[in-house]
């Protein structure tokens, strides 16, 4: 059985096979008749959307699930929900606070388990953001199926987005720099994890140091949801590490913008950069439902989906 709970649950090859199958368009009907298990322990308008947009044109049926129905680790185990709803789903894609409940369903090992987000990874942002560089850096003679000579700076905190994305770029072979603020970078552990998959990570506290030669700015807000307490603490933090109209000047000519999108304008990202001609938050907004379709599809390619 198949999960993917983080980008490097994946081989290189496996990546880009993903990649083409969502470049490629093509909808199968894999779950005609079929249900998929959607369960959101915290909200989400991108997430939400883009899951159970991507079950309906592949034929089946969503069924969006909060913690108050099911009470994970309160009226039952982890465990027991992922067994009652593979009774019922072909597979279950999950938001969840904490990375090891994700571990635990993906142990019973019945139905495909696909992270929608954890305080550890999000891998099915990542693989939209590739959607979406591969597509910038496309022309109308090739299609990019590679990020090969292409730089992508991150400028924030080194969160869950930040670890994705970096295996997701060094997986299709580009370079991944990160700029944060001393105490907001990567741990020794990511930079293990990243390294075992082969990404080297450029990182600095200054985003001048690494900003200069990108292909891709990429910014997330500085105070992510359950961190709110932080807020001011973060603001004070991050001075210096705003991504407005200079900071995009020093980029390579015809570097894009990129965010996770929801933004705080005037904080990590001015208006300016946003709605600029450079962003291309909107395009990645997108892609989520490509991402969704992709890895669904491709999981359920991999033989082991559930027959109910």
């Amino acid at each position: 059985m198949r999960h993917l709970l983080e980008v490097d649950d994946l081989t290189p090859e496996e990546l880009g096979q993903i990649i083409a199958l969502g470049q490629s368009r093509t909808t199968t009907k894999i779950f005609e008749g079929k249900g998929v298990a959607c369960y959101f322990e915290k909200p989400s308008a991108r997430t939400r959307n883009s899951t159970e947009m991507a079950v309906v044109q592949l034929g089946g049926h969503p069924i969006y699930i909060t913690d108050p129905e099911v009470g994970i680790d309160t009226r039952e185990s982890a465990e027991d929900v992922t067994r009652t709803l593979a009774c019922y789903h072909e597979a279950i894609c999950a938001r969840v606070f904490d990375h090891t409940v994700l571990e635990r369903m993906a142990a019973v090992d019945i139905v495909p388990i696909v992270n929608l987000l954890s305080d550890q990874a999000h891998p099915l942002q990542a693989i939209a953001d590739a959607f979406t560089m591969l597509e910038a850096f496309s022309s109308n003679k090739q299609v990019a199926t590679d990020l090969e000579d292409r730089v992508v700076t991150y400028v924030g905190d080194a969160n869950n987005v930040a670890r994705s994305l970096g295996l997701a770029v060094g997986m299709l072979g580009g370079e991944f720099r990160i700029a944060s603020p001393s105490g907001y970078g990567f741990s020794d552990v990511d930079i293990d994890r990243l390294a075992g998959v082969g990404v080297h990570v450029g990182a600095s506290d200054r985003a001048a140091d690494v900003v200069p030669g990108s292909d891709v700015i990429y910014a997330d807000t500085w105070t992510s949801m359950g961190q709110e307490s932080e807020h001011d603490e973060r603001l004070r933090a991050f001075e210096g590490f705003q991504v407005d109209e200079q900071m995009m000047a020093t980029a390579k000519s015809g570097a894009v913008f990129m965010h996770c999108l929801p933004a705080h304008r005037g904080e990590e990202v001015t208006d300016g950069v946003l709605d600029g001609e450079q962003s291309r938050i909107w395009p990645q907004a997108g892609h989520r439902l490509t991402s969704a379709r992709a890895v669904l599809s491709w999981l359920h390619d991999q033989g082991d989906s559930h027959s109910s």
